[in-house]
């Protein structure tokens, strides 16, 4: 069952990935409705999905790779919904509903499970920061939308002549926003998770875990993070050099979750 709900998230997720496709080349309010209003019918099955499947094996959201891109492109939508909510624009969507089609649709194919090989996988403090970690990344995407958003709108007011969706993009400033709290957001999230998972891995491998590459990669991603939040407060950095980082800070974060497949600790294998 946690397969055909997961399915039907899929359909309804699809409805977004339309809007987003189409609002490439015109704009139309209705079909941004029906697919918000799609995507929140989606969230539902996609909990009830993660839920039961957590319930038949409690290892399985964090163990399978299938399962965690699933749970990863839940966090993302909630975090999509908070930026609705909040600044009252669906444009993020543009990237968003895509990315969010592509996890689940992958996990929703249901072949062949790929795991962790780590058994630390059923300790508490894991799980603590698997999800942290994930409410992290599901910011850094949020943050990267927003630039691509920033960057395509800045050259749009700067042709002087936009057309179809580039002329009904949030102002930039309020684009600039949207990343800047979603960084804001996420920070905490991404230390703790990064901390939790720190403390229980240095207790079982030793030494050796923090020269991982997962972990050495993760830690890169941390300090990208880092620099985005200190040259915004400090050197009052926004706009375009602001998008740039966020930009590579998010392809850290795509660098350090590939380094599952060839990491010691964090390593996917076929069962």
């Amino acid at each position: 069952m946690p397969l055909f709900w997961l399915r039907v998230a899929v359909v309804l997720y699809g409805i977004g990935l339309v809007y987003a496709l189409l609002i490439l080349v015109r704009r139309s309010d209705l079909l941004g409705r029906i697919a918000l209003h799609a995507a929140g019918l989606a969230m539902v099955f996609h909990f009830v999905s993660l839920t039961e499947a957590f319930a038949a094996e409690r290892t399985l959201l964090l163990a399978s790779v299938h399962n965690s891109e699933s749970l990863l492109a839940f966090v993302v939508m909630v975090g999509f919904m908070l930026v609705y909510w909040r600044y009252q624009t669906t444009t993020p969507g543009v990237f968003v509903f895509p990315l969010v089609f592509l996890l689940t649709f992958v996990s929703a194919m249901g072949g062949q499970k790929i795991v962790l090989a780590t058994p630390l996988v059923r300790n508490g403090w894991i799980i603590a920061h698997i999800v942290m970690i994930f409410t992290g990344y599901a910011a850094l995407v949020l943050s990267f939308g927003a630039s691509l958003l920033y960057l395509v709108g800045e050259r749009a007011l700067k042709s002087k002549r936009p057309s179809g969706t580039l002329s009904k993009l949030p102002p930039l400033d309020t684009i600039d926003q949207i990343g800047y709290r979603s960084l804001l957001l996420g920070f905490p999230f991404m230390t703790l998770g990064l901390v939790a998972g720190s403390v229980v891995a240095q207790a079982k491998y030793g030494a050796v875990y923090f020269r991982d590459p997962k972990v050495l990669l993760s830690v890169l991603m941390w300090a990208v993070y880092v620099l985005m939040l200190y040259t915004r407060w400090n050197s009052g950095w926004r706009g375009r050099r602001a998008a740039y980082l966020a930009t590579f800070a998010f392809l850290a974060a795509v660098v350090a979750w590939a380094a599952n497949f060839f990491s010691v600790v964090h390593r996917f294998v076929s069962p």
